[in-house]
C-alpha cells in the first residue's frame, strides 16, 4: 500500500473511533445527569477522558502518526502516548462506572455480571496484564513484528490496538477505579508493578545497545531513552496513585469506615442511585 494512502486509512479509522469515543462518553455524561438522584458526574472525569482519547489518538492520526512510521524517535513518543499516558488518563475517567450509571437496572446487572466473570479477571489479572502490556512489547522490538507492520496495514492496525488495549488492561489492573473481579492486594499488586518495571526498563536498555532492524543506531539510542525516562515519568504518576489510594485504604480500615468507591457501589449494587465520586 502507498505510503499516503497507508496514512490515510489509519487516520480514517482510528480518528473516527476516537470521535466516536467522546461522541459516547459525553452521551452517557447527558443521560446520567438527567436523573435527579444521582450526583452530578465530576467535569474532571470528563476533562480526563477528552484528554486521553486526543493523547491515544494523536499516536495514531495526524501529523505525529507519519512521523512514527518513518522515525523511531517519533514512534516511541507514540507508543508513550499510545500504550501509558493515554490508558491512564482514560483509566481515571470511570468509563466502566459511568456506563453502570447510565444504563437501566436490568442492563446493568448484565454488565456487572460481565465484570465479575472468570474472562474478565483473567485479563485483568496484574500478572496477565502485565505480560501482556511488557511481553507484547519485546516481543514486537525483538522481533522482526517491527519492521513487517510497517508494511502491512492490517498488522499496524493491529499491533497498535494491542499496545493501548494492553495499556489499559495494565493500568486498571493496578488502579481499581472502575468494578474489577477480583481485588488484589496492594502488596500483591506493587510486587507486579515493579517486576513490569524492570523488564520495561530492562527493554529500553536492550534497544539502546540492539535496535531493531532497519533502525539507525543514534535514532534508536535517542528513542530508547524517551522510552525509558518517559516511561519512567509516567510510572512514577502509576505509584503515586496506587500508593495514596493504599494509605486512604488503610486509614479507612484503621477508622472502621466502609469503602464507597464507586467500585464498590455498583459491584454490590444493582440499583442506580450511587454517587458520582
Amino acid at each position: 500500500m502507498p505510503h499516503d494512502s497507508y496514512i490515510s486509512a489509519t487516520d480514517w479509522l482510528f480518528g473516527m473511533l476516537a470521535l466516536l469515543a467522546i461522541v459516547f462518553y459525553g452521551g452517557a455524561v447527558f443521560h446520567s445527569n438527567r436523573q435527579s438522584r444521582l450526583r452530578k458526574w465530576p467535569r474532571k472525569r470528563i476533562v480526563l477522558w477528552i484528554a486521553g482519547v486526543l493523547a491515544s489518538a494523536s499516536a495514531v492520526v495526524g501529523p505525529l502518526a507519519e512521523l512514527s512510521h518513518a522515525y523511531f524517535t517519533w514512534h516511541m513518543l507514540g507508543h508513550l502516548l499510545l500504550g501509558m499516558i493515554g490508558p491512564l488518563l482514560l483509566a481515571l475517567a470511570a468509563p466502566m462506572t459511568l456506563l453502570l450509571r447510565t444504563l437501566p437496572v436490568r442492563q446493568a446487572r448484565m454488565v456487572s455480571s460481565l465484570l465479575r466473570s472468570r474472562l474478565a479477571g483473567f485479563y485483568t489479572h496484574p500478572v496477565t496484564a502485565s505480560i501482556l502490556n511488557i511481553g507484547g512489547l519485546w516481543l514486537l522490538y525483538t522481533t522482526g513484528l517491527f519492521a513487517a507492520m510497517h508494511h502491512h496495514l492490517w498488522l499496524h492496525v493491529l499491533i497498535h490496538m494491542h499496545v493501548f488495549v494492553a495499556g489499559y488492561l495494565f493500568t486498571i489492573s493496578l488502579l481499581y477505579t472502575d468494578p474489577v473481579s477480583r481485588r488484589y492486594s496492594y502488596r500483591f499488586r506493587t510486587v507486579v508493578f515493579i517486576a513490569a518495571l524492570a523488564g520495561h526498563g530492562i527493554l529500553s536498555k536492550f534497544l539502546y545497545a540492539y535496535p531493531p532492524a532497519g533502525v539507525p543506531i543514534e535514532e534508536a539510542r535517542t528513542g530508547a531513552m524517551l522510552m525509558y525516562y518517559g516511561g519512567d515519568a509516567v510510572d512514577l504518576v502509576l505509584i503515586i496513585l496506587l500508593f495514596r489510594s493504599w494509605y486512604h485504604s488503610a486509614k479507612r480500615q484503621q477508622t472502621h469506615i466502609p469503602s464507597t468507591s464507586d467500585g464498590h457501589v455498583y459491584m454490590n449494587k444493582t440499583t442506580q442511585n450511587a454517587p458520582a465520586g
